[in-house]
């Protein structure tokens, strides 16, 4: 039996990039719909290609999660352009007609279903690997050895296990320790003063993990330059750093209900991708598509 391909969407993330990329469009009721349907051109693109064989694509339905009950400071809808806001549940929509399973997050992050995702479906006998399509460096987390890796769709890059440590420094497993330490600016993470990414990846490296960092130089393996402030920081922060920490982890129990046969992607209902792109004003997407599904 050939082994099949999971490939795990970042559908916020494709969101964003479309919006940035694609020009404003009305749709025939006069929405704004110039980054759904760049989305959807993209993903049509990725489907297919004749290694996806198995699809999932997750949303942030909204911006917030459980993490902003933890951290009032963490990334929000603030400040987002209403015409991208807009086109949110619009983007969930477009998924769906295009015969792609698709999570909206409400809870939970995009990022959270994608981690899970990939821990539930990775180990099945069935799967040779799970791409998780992203650049965002929280999800290189989720990397295990080739198995389990992340595509920077935009680069074309691949970031298997010595992937992110050439990117970071640090293992897959020391991503939410690393991102704890030198922050997160997209996720609004501020990480601790002093500590830059050399530092934290050297230290890591040397003990393993943020609360395996000594509070003396003296007991400091393989001490990095400015040693003493950097702990001397990291002492009066140590609460904060384990909340920084629990907020860069990606939740691995998000309840998912589909299973892999579910995931296997057949293409878009023509009755349904009909419909859609009459809503968006978009026939032009029909000769992308290179099957529908039962035909």
């Amino acid at each position: 039996m050939t082994a099949v391909s999971v490939h795990l969407i970042d559908g916020t993330y494709e969101l964003f990039r479309a919006y940035f990329a694609v020009p404003s469009q009305k749709g025939p009721a006069g929405q704004e719909v110039g980054a759904v349907r760049g989305l959807m051109a993209s993903l049509l693109a990725l489907v297919a290609r004749p290694d996806v064989t198995h699809v999932a694509c997750a949303f942030d339905h909204v911006i917030e999660s459980f993490r902003n009950d933890l951290f009032p400071d963490y990334k929000s809808g603030a400040g987002l352009p209403e015409e991208l806001f807009s086109q949110f549940e619009l983007a969930e929509s477009a998924t769906r007609a295009l015969g792609i399973v698709t999570w909206p997050m409400l809870e939970f992050e995009a990022d959270d279903a994608l981690a899970s995702a990939a821990a539930r479906f990775a180990p099945d006998p069935r799967v040779g690997r799970v791409v998780i399509c992203s650049p965002d460096k929280d999800l290189l987390q989720c990397v295990r050895a080739d198995r389990v890796v992340t595509w920077d769709r935009q680069r074309d890059k691949i970031y298997d296990a010595s992937g992110v440590i050439e990117k970071l420094g640090v293992s897959a497993e020391q991503v939410p320790d690393f991102l704890a330490l030198v922050g997160d600016t997209a996720d609004g993470i501020p990480g601790i003063a002093r500590w830059g990414k050399a530092s934290a990846a050297r230290v890591l490296r040397a003990v393993g993990s943020l609360e395996a960092i000594p509070a003396r130089v003296a007991d400091l393996p393989d001490a990095p330059r400015g040693a003493e402030g950097l702990l001397g920081t990291l002492n009066a922060e140590r609460e904060l750093a384990a909340l920084y920490k629990r907020l860069a982890t990606l939740r691995l129990d998000v309840p998912l209900v589909e299973s892999l046969d579910d995931l296997e992607y057949r293409g878009p209902e023509r009755a349904r991708f009909t419909t859609f792109c009459d809503e968006i004003g978009a026939d032009r997407l029909f000769s992308r598509v290179s099957r529908f599904a039962g035909e």
